[in-house]
């Protein structure tokens, strides 16, 4: 039976939460191990962690989505079972996950309405969801169009949506699921303003990220999460980037590589007005012109989506260009195949790893040696050389840290990092001339970005001209020498590292030129 349109909200704001001793157990793996967590009324609490700390088990049992195996949940200091999203969100407890659940098809109020019974039965009438959401938007600084078109709104605006959302149906306590991976700087300013104004009306706050510099901005405080367990809770007053990411891993953690003076050599990569179409047939890539010279990292910055990885694509030959040329060391390489192109020095680290860079059910050694088993010293006179292929890869899985079982595992079996790991090996151990480095630290751990962020500017420092595809400007700025900024398939603007600005490159990804456009 559906739920009744809450139309006006009727609790009052904020949850006191305590959830106390929770085990969670799936085969072979110990997610929660007698994890304590608590948010207090009017509280912005940070759940912080690498990948497989707990987390997001943690929250899924909060919501209803898992059955603890052993624990406790207090409401108000009463304890309650959550047994599915619906209880959770009668209780007040509203989620939102990091992928959106909307349906572009439909309007932001529809989408509001979505799954609620309406007070005329079998008609719907959305002029009070209109007049409730206006009412919110107003309240929390959530600007939205109640008839505006999911599909027409920014990532940001569908965000609001999503917050108006748990908001109509008298959510008090909001866990945020990666709130800010997919927004501007300016976008991320305008949610944390929304947030304060939550919190200072006594809502309680869960916020999960991986950005220690948000977090350390908008927490009141902060519980770090290893291996499933509790490493401790600290007032977000008293902790400092290095201290925080030493409690998510375990050890010290270089957070700031250093970027040595390198001397630029000449062009390696030129893209001279490339367009290419996406998956849907539409245009992605409009007239892009860019060069990347020898010793020097170009990182393209946007939000996803925005013709990125259809780019990288077309310069390691996945994907046809309808216009344009893409030259590597000089050589007009636009209708060359992956394997002509590698033979001129390029490398790619592709953004979907498991797709386009491993093969899952393949060996360690089988995915190191994908693309040079059949050449000299591998393989002569059409026979494989095992002892060196062996001595090769026990010398890569060394060489990039690679924590491996052995070199027989699969590499599906291996943690996102380390499949990252290998990859990298394998990309870079024919020193390159031109890297193509797309989301190369997505979904792995602190530990490991540190070690792939190294292994970049290591690169740098022998010549090779790395363009660099990041969403995380915080990653961008770490890295880049120069910072080409893409909007809808067009380059905005190409800008010097020394004289990048967060706010105007927040303004290009936004697709804003300069005040007057």
């Amino acid at each position: 039976m559906a739920e009744t349109l809450p139309g006006t909200g009727g609790r009052g704001h904020g949850l006191d939460l305590a959830m106390r001793g929770i085990v969670k157990r799936f085969p072979g793996v110990l997610a929660n191990d007698h994890v304590d967590f608590d948010v207090r009324r009017g509280e912005i609490h940070t759940l912080l962690g690498e990948n497989g700390a707990g987390k997001s088990t943690l929250m899924k049992i909060l919501y209803g989505l898992y059955r603890p195996d052993a624990g406790e949940i207090r409401i108000d200091g009463e304890p309650v079972q959550i047994d599915s999203p619906r209880r959770a969100i009668e209780l007040g407890i509203g989620m939102i996950h990091q992928h959106f659940m909307l349906v572009p098809t439909l309007t932001v109020a529809e989408n509001v309405a979505l799954g609620l019974a309406s007070p005329k039965g079998p008609l719907l009438d959305l002029a009070p969801v209109a007049r409730r959401i206006e009412e919110l938007s107003e309240a929390y600084g959530l600007r939205v169009d109640p008839g505006a078109m999911v599909w027409q709104l920014s990532v940001g605006e569908q965000q609001r949506v999503e917050i108006i959302k748990a908001l109509y149906r008298d959510a008090e306590l909001l866990a945020l699921d990666e709130p800010t991976a997919v927004l501007t700087p300016q976008e991320v300013e305008d949610l944390f303003v929304t947030l304060r104004a939550m919190a200072a009306e006594g809502h309680s706050l869960i916020f999960i990220s991986h950005k220690l510099h948000e977090v350390l901005d908008i927490s009141d405080r902060i519980t770090v999460l290893r291996n499933g367990r509790l490493v401790g809770t600290v007032s977000s007053a008293d902790a400092t980037k290095a201290g925080l990411a030493r409690m998510m891993v375990g050890r010290e953690v270089v957070l700031e590589q250093v970027r040595a003076p390198v001397e630029v050599g000449p062009p390696r990569l030129e893209i001279f007005d490339v367009r290419a179409r996406g998956d849907r047939g539409t245009e992605a890539v409009r007239g892009v012109s860019l060069q990347v010279r020898a010793g020097e990292i170009l990182a393209i910055a946007g939000v996803s989506g925005n013709g990125q990885r259809e780019l990288a694509e077309v310069v390691a030959g996945l994907r046809e260009a309808t216009g344009g040329r893409v030259l590597i060391d000089g050589s007009d390489v636009t209708g060359a195949d992956p394997g002509q192109r590698r033979a001129l020095g390029l490398a790619y680290i592709p953004e979907e790893r498991m797709r386009d860079g491993a093969i899952g059910q393949f060996t360690v050694a089988e995915n190191l040696m994908l693309h040079d088993f059949d050449r000299p010293p591998f393989a002569r006179h059409g026979f494989l050389d095992f002892a060196e292929i062996e001595r090769h890869c026990r010398r890569l899985v060394a060489d990039f840290d690679v924590k491996t079982p052995s070199l027989d595992t699969t590499m599906k079996s291996l943690s996102g990092g380390n499949i990252q790991k290998a990859i990298l090996a394998r990309e870079l151990s024919a020193n390159p001339k031109v890297l193509v480095a797309s989301q190369p630290t997505r979904g792995v751990d602190i530990g490991a970005t540190e070690y792939i962020h190294r292994r970049l500017l290591d690169q740098r420092a022998r010549g090779t001209a790395t363009l660099l595809i990041s969403e995380d400007l915080d990653e961008i700025l770490a890295l880049a020498d120069r910072i080409a900024v893409m909007y809808e398939g067009e380059v905005m603007d190409v800008v010097d590292r020394a004289d990048a600005d967060v706010g105007r490159l927040g303004l290009l990804m936004a697709g804003v030129r300069d005040s007057g456009t």
